[in-house]
């Protein structure tokens, strides 16, 4: 099962890296003024996200109802389904609609380790957690790395066919691979009350209640730069094959985040998670500064690799700040929220990122400092309150 689980998810972050990276570069090939596409990315990218979001709730009450396996199929099918129709796509509002279907896969991460939890054995749960969530930042490096001679030599529309093939066959594998042994609970409580029962624990808790949006505010900082980078590296890459140039950025970004992430953690352990939290914070949100001030190719990769290795590095520690803020009898329910600032900052940073970056592509970068400093101190504000 985490084998199955690992490749499944190695494969899907590939395919939103490469989405993510790529289609500033495609939206003129499918009628998209070039001065339009900063608005575009802001719209594709909130809407999409703002309806994934909007289904987040009902797919755990639906896996306690139906089991994790068709839920967990569920969200890769998703996912190439609408890979499939984004390759096709004639038109731009075709290409959102796609971006929409490929949102419906939030959730499975949560819905994966919750089978994990069901399986795997105490002693092991952690390297299990480890290995799977350990895909995500490979993916991240690999796929546009990989992605972006592909996109020069072939076009963007055969990668997303191929991203979409590839997610057909996980979607295989897991049907016939992944074996659940599920039992449907004898009590079976409203769908909107199962769905929603858990958000109650959010808006009780004081501490809570500021927490979740003052990471939302961090981390739409953070998804307005990775939103935005590929056309900020548009502007400044001169010569031929613009994807690869990309994908380099956003891989060397991947692999940073492969050491920062581990490292971080063994910082915290050593000197504490407050202290490291807040430092590595205001670092973050300050280094955003330096690919700002960078006009040229080379020095604007490594200052953004740097910049977005700490961040991701802050990303992990939001979790640590999070689980240590609710009661152990909560913990579980609350962490079913975990991903929420992350998905609600997907919509918020590009939706800005669609009125800063129209002017300038790299006025992205003081407003990501902004964003994440507010957001820090809303986490120090939050922490102060009592728990519930």
């Amino acid at each position: 099962m985490l084998v199955l689980f690992s490749v499944a998810s190695f494969v899907e972050v590939i395919a939103y890296g490469q989405l993510a990276a790529f289609t500033p570069l495609y939206l003129p090939a499918i009628g998209v003024a070039p001065a339009d596409v900063p608005f575009w990315v802001g719209v594709i990218n909130s809407g999409a996200n703002l309806f994934g979001v909007a289904f987040l709730p009902f797919w755990g009450a639906l896996a306690d109802r139906l089991g994790r396996k068709p839920l967990i199929i569920r969200s890769f099918a998703a996912t190439g389904l609408g890979l499939a129709i984004a390759a096709a796509a004639p038109n731009v509002w075709l290409f959102a609609i796609a971006r929409g279907i490929t949102a419906l896969n939030l959730g499975n991460s949560g819905l994966m380790m919750t089978a994990l939890a069901e399986s795997a054995p105490a002693s092991r749960l952690g390297f299990a957690y480890g290995v799977l969530n350990g895909s995500g930042p490979l993916g991240a490096f690999l796929g546009p790395l990989a992605g972006g001679p592909f996109v020069d030599r072939f076009g963007f529309a055969v990668v997303l066919g191929a991203d979409a093939i590839l997610l057909g066959a996980v979607v295989l594998v897991l049907a016939i691979g992944f074996r659940e042994a599920f039992t449907p609970p004898a009590d079976r409580p409203a769908l909107l009350r199962s769905a929603f029962g858990g958000a109650a624990l959010l808006v009780r808790s004081p501490r809570l209640r500021l927490l979740f949006p003052a990471l939302l505010v961090g981390f739409a900082g953070w998804m307005l730069v990775f939103t935005y980078t590929p056309i900020a590296v548009a502007r400044i890459h001169e010569g031929t094959d613009p994807a690869t140039a990309i994908g380099l950025v956003l891989g060397a970004g991947g692999l940073v985040t492969l050491v920062a992430s581990p490292l971080t953690g063994a910082i915290a352990d050593r000197f504490g998670l407050a202290r490291t939290y807040f430092s590595l914070g205001t670092v973050a949100a300050l280094l955003w500064l330096v690919p700002w001030m960078a006009r040229d190719y080379v020095g604007f990769l490594i200052a953004w690799a740097l910049a977005n290795g700490v961040g991701s590095g802050l990303f992990s520690l939001s979790f640590n700040v999070l689980a240590r803020s609710v009661s152990d009898a909560a913990r579980a329910r609350v962490m079913t929220f975990s991903y929420l600032p992350l998905n609600v900052g997907f919509i918020l940073g590009p939706a800005i990122g669609a009125v800063v970056a129209s002017t300038d592509p790299f006025a992205i970068f003081p407003t990501a400092v902004i964003l994440e400093l507010a957001g820090l101190a809303l986490v120090a504000v939050a922490l102060r309150q009592r728990m519930a």
